[in-house]
């Protein structure tokens, strides 16, 4: 043994292996020092680790087998011991070891006073913003490792349990599954990731299910520093998997220090259900709903209510299930179609069940809050409910959601702006609500602000047509740019600009905001072929109706009304019958009205858009009835009651309705025309006069 150490002495064996050891180290400092501070991705930090790590006994063998000569490297066993220059080259090392560890003493130091200090802002941004410090944290989507990939619904609920029950610990910030659910399950650059949601740790997780067992992998990583806190792996029966998600959170709310009330840690500790089965059709369930609320397809929608059902008849004390269950149906009520007094009672009793069961539960509140909302603007009565849902989970999305949704309704825009915005901090990833958030700026007309949350928006969904629209209005109704908003129009999908279900309430919701440039420029003929080349042939009902209102408006402004009297017609006894099916949908009424004025019943058509006004009053929804006093005012100027028209023009100008009344619009819009002469019409737009020019004749 001595003498074999001997050898590798005089081979240098042992100086290569501390050479090489000193310069990987100094290498794989350098990579995890220095990469992150120039975003160079964590898996060439792997890379470079990796690599050094195989590349140790090949540079011992190098050194056993080959011997460094001034003729290069040669075989040891060629080399006499006369040509040997071991012991210089064993100086040579000893130099070099020292110049390495040199090396690795300067980045020391520079690590601890220079880059240390000068790494991004981002992490020092993330962990000041972050509620209670580094309490702050994102859920990403969890991997499913299942044989079977159709068990991706339950690596999804999982997660998103885990998150619900997290976003009911007061002392952490946690981001909502809307802006995490884009991300990959182990993104490269964390640093980047945690940036844009703003949390100083993020949550990575897998979940592999096989037969009656399932295995739930997670761990808990510090953004800043790529560090792991905390990681754990749950090995569970399936009949005992549904306490992992409490299991998880309590041990996260640990690893961060989150403190937790006595009211907390008896939530997390809650089961939602004992029956394992129910809990399996709840996650189904679930994923279901998530998929309807992406596509607002009613078939999407009865899918997930029938699996909410299927895991209530197992367990028929299944609070949550009870909840979402009423959730899912209030939502197809509000976006798809409307339910019946009968079903809204149903989802009634299933709230009063869930909150009799659970009286604490969030998801109940949230519930109860939307089907007060949603089910009869009932704005006094929903409020509480998203109140109490957000003293028992703080970082509830859906309660803070309803709740800036309610207060923009109730023309309380301050408060809607600042609800929005905390929305829009644990939801820094979300296109609806970052375009929520631009449009109440849009309504206060406080434009820029309203642009830069759009833009934002688009970054992150390019195909966001509502956050286009709310955009191409802007460049037209406040800074006259039909280009900037023809330009906005060219980004949609072509299927996007056609056959879309309006809401209502004004003219340029009948056109198609999408054909509004062309309108603008009165080039009608233009604005026609788009609507004309739209395929109708599998439109629905309402569609078809749609682009008959669109035709209207636009032969009414060119002037052409008596070329389509007969679609007008055809128009009016359509709507007079939905109208009659659905009293209560004040959007049928606006179609409607313009049918009237087409066929020369202006009396008629003031009668539909008052009656309108009438039923989405501005003081049951400061939002959306301003649409239809717009559009009242519109039917009045086309009607020839100027004075009806001008009264109304002079009431949204003072109130916020920049959305669709904006002097901007009054004297560029070819809608306003038949007030151009009026005197006090004229007064009134020359107010902008020096601004944006003289008004197109």
């Amino acid at each position: 043994m001595q003498s074999f150490i001997s050898e590798l002495r005089r081979r240098n064996v042992l100086r290569v292996a501390a050479f090489y050891a000193a310069a990987g180290w100094l290498l794989v400092q350098v990579a995890t020092q220095v990469f992150p501070f120039f975003d160079i991705a964590n898996w060439v930090v792997r890379v470079v680790v990796v690599a050094i790590a195989l590349g140790f006994p090949a540079a011992l063998a190098l050194a056993w087998f080959y011997e460094l000569t001034p003729q290069g490297l040669k075989l040891e066993s060629e080399i006499t011991p006369a040509e040997s220059i071991t012991r210089q080259t064993g100086r040579k090392l000893d130099r070099w070891i020292i110049v390495v560890l040199g090396l690795a003493v300067v980045l020391l130091l520079a690590d601890k006073l220079v880059l240390h200090q000068a790494q991004p802002p981002a992490p020092a941004t993330i962990a000041a913003n972050a509620a209670g410090g580094d309490k702050s944290i994102a859920v990403l989507p969890f991997d499913n490792l299942s044989d079977d990939k159709a068990n991706a619904y339950f690596a999804i609920g999982i997660q998103d349990e885990i998150l619900t029950r997290l976003a009911g610990i007061g002392a952490l910030k946690v981001i909502s599954r809307t802006s995490t659910e884009k991300y990959a399950s182990h993104p490269d650059n964390l640093r980047t990731v945690a940036a844009q949601l703003g949390v100083a740790s993020i949550l990575e997780g897998s979940v592999q299910k096989f037969g009656d067992t399932a295995r739930i992998n997670v761990q808990l990583i510090d953004a800043a520093t790529d560090h792991h806190l905390w990681a754990r792996t749950y090995d569970r029966a399936m009949k005992d998997v549904l306490g992992v998600e409490s299991e998880v959170s309590q041990d996260i709310a640990q690893a961060l220090q989150a403190q937790l009330s006595p009211s907390e840690s008896n939530a997390l500790a809650t089961l939602p259900t004992r029956n394992a089965a129910a809990y399996d059709w709840f996650l189904k369930a679930e994923n279901k709903a998530l998929l309807a609320v992406d596509t607002e397809v009613e078939a999407d929608y009865r899918a997930a209510e029938e699996d909410y059902r299927k895991a209530i008849a197992l367990d028929p004390d299944f609070a949550l299930a009870h909840a979402r269950l009423a959730y899912c149906q209030i939502s197809r009520h509000w976006f798809v179609w409307r339910l019946s007094t009968d079903e809204l009672a149903q989802v009634k009793a299933g709230i009063d069940r869930a909150l009799l069961l659970a009286p604490d539960l969030p998801e109940a509140q949230v519930a109860l809050g939307q089907y007060w909302y949603w089910g009869f603007r009932d704005y006094d009565r929903a409020e509480p409910a998203f109140q109490r849902a957000l003293a028992l989970a703080p970082s509830n999305f859906n309660a803070l959601v309803g709740l800036a949704a309610i207060q923009r309704r109730r023309g309380q825009w301050p408060q809607a702006l600042e609800a929005f915005g905390k929305a829009a901090e644990i939801g820094p990833r979300d296109p609806y609500i970052l375009a929520a958030l631009g449009e109440t700026y849009m309504v206060m007309r406080r434009y820029p602000e309203a642009e830069q949350w759009l833009s934002r928006s688009l970054s992150i969904d390019p195909n966001g047509a509502e956050a286009v629209d709310e955009l191409l209005t802007i460049h037209l109704f406040a800074h006259n740019d039909v280009d900037g908003a023809r330009q906005l129009v060219a980004t949609l999908p072509p299927g996007r600009r056609i056959l879309y279900d309006y809401v209502g309430g004004e003219a340029m919701t009948l056109t198609g905001p999408w054909v509004y440039p062309d309108v603008y420029e009165r080039r009608f003929d233009q604005a026609l072929k788009d609507w004309d080349s739209a395929a109708t042939a599998t439109a629905t009902a309402r569609q078809r109706n749609e682009r008959l209102a669109a035709r209207t408006v636009i032969m009414m402004m060119a002037g052409r009304q008596s070329e389509i009297r007969g679609d007008c017609s055809q128009l009016k006894a359509t709507l007079t019958a939905q109208a009659a099916a659905e009293p209560d949908e004040p959007a049928i009424l606006t179609g409607l009205s313009w049918a009237d004025l087409c066929l020369g019943l202006g009396d008629e058509a003031v009668r539909a858009a008052r009656h309108a006004t009438e039923l989405l009053p501005l003081e049951k929804d400061a939002y959306f009835g301003a649409y239809y006093l717009n559009g009242l005012a519109q039917i009045d100027a086309w009607a020839g009651r100027p004075d009806e028209a001008l009264q109304l023009i002079t009431r949204l100008l003072s109130i916020p309705a920049g959305d669709y009344m904006s002097l901007g619009r009054l004297r560029h819009d070819p809608l306003w025309d038949p007030l151009r002469k009026d005197p006090r019409f004229r007064k009134l737009i020359a107010v902008d006069e020096a601004a944006t020019g003289p008004a197109k004749p």
